[in-house]
């Protein structure tokens, strides 16, 4: 702020008063680029080619699938901030606004019903790559996931141009399954989650085939993992991360048409098999991690209810993922 002294100077000379900006406004948002995360347009301004770079590596090898209208992201970055990472945010909702704030320099507050999302983040965290791409950067999801689409914890692949919904809850080797199905000739969508289009008439889905994340147990599977370094998740699960582009036995689609929705029980004890499954539990597990305001959420309802309609729901029981791949093979191509 100016003194008074200088502003007495400033009248005497009747010259024009440049105040200075307040010391609580931000930066100016001189840099701009589009992302396409999961197909859908997303706009970014901000003061930091670091945090475009970011965005580069969460969203770069996207492309434009769909003309939703862009969702705008304003991220500041500023100075400040410890040498350590930030904690885990905080999730509130106020419908239909959502706030993620981790501490005083790194938060996220997103309007879902507008499309707009604020974003502030120190150059401290900045260092932390993984951690604010998945909890501060990556907040823009959240509209994605209510208002253009509806999220579904699953894995997806897809054989002869047929998909197959792979579910099932934490651990039960979605990422396992997929990933074998991929290099024995599968084409390979996603390894834990797909999103339906809230315009779409179609059983179409998109996932992110740009990469697959393992448990490191899965190493006793894949001999390429092992030597492979863990990568310490942002959400504490360590993982084996991969990235798919450069592996050329890999075929890789963004997304696909689902023919079959299978549940996956690793655990059974009996002989191996494929048996019908419940499409009430179906209804239930994908309507229990949508948010959002109730119109939106009443939205995702009815788009769970005409992608279930006239779709086969089975539970595989196996041990073997030889055997699991030529029993999705044999349903796919026989039924």
């Amino acid at each position: 702020m100016l003194t008074i002294e200088e502003l007495e100077l400033v009248c005497d000379r009747s010259e024009a008063v440049e105040l200075p900006k307040n010391s609580i406004e931000g930066p100016d948002l001189l840099l701009h680029a589009t992302f396409f995360p999961y197909g859908f347009p997303v706009q970014v301004w901000t003061n930091s080619e670091e945090v475009l770079a970011n965005y580069g590596e969460l969203w770069g090898r996207f492309e434009k699938q769909h003309d939703t209208k862009p969702i705008q992201v304003h991220v500041q970055a500023i100075e400040g901030g410890s040498g350590e990472c930030p904690p885990e945010p905080a999730y509130r909702m106020q419908s239909p606004l959502m706030t993620a704030v981790a501490d005083r320099d790194n938060y996220s507050l997103i309007d879902m019903e507008r499309g707009v999302v604020r974003i502030t983040v120190s150059y401290a965290a900045l260092r932390y790559p993984l951690y604010i791409q998945y909890f501060i950067l990556g907040t823009p999801g959240c509209i994605i996931s209510t208002h253009h689409s509806t999220p579904v914890h699953a894995a997806c692949v897809a054989l002869d141009g047929k998909g197959i919904l792979l579910c099932g809850d934490s651990g039960a080797g979605k990422s396992t399954l997929s990933y074998a199905c991929a290099r024995a000739g599968w084409t390979y969508v996603s390894d834990d989650g797909c999103f339906l289009h809230n315009g779409g008439t179609t059983r179409r889905v998109t996932g992110d085939c740009y990469k697959v994340r393992l448990r490191p147990p899965a190493a006793q599977f894949f001999p390429e993992l092992e030597g492979m370094g863990i990568t310490p998740r942002a959400t504490g699960k360590p993982s084996i991360e991969l990235q798919t582009a450069p592996m050329v036995h890999i075929s890789r689609a963004p997304t696909t048409t689902i023919e079959h929705i299978v549940f996956l029980n690793r655990r059974w004890q009996g002989p191996p098999q494929l048996v019908p499954y419940r499409k009430d539990v179906v209804r239930q597990f994908m309507r229990q991690t949508l948010f959002g305001p109730e119109q939106t959420q009443a939205r995702q309802h009815e788009v769970i209810e005409r992608f279930l309609n006239n779709l086969d729901v089975f539970e595989l029981r196996y041990s073997s993922l030889d055997w699991a791949i030529d029993r999705l093979r044999k349903l796919v191509r026989e039924g």
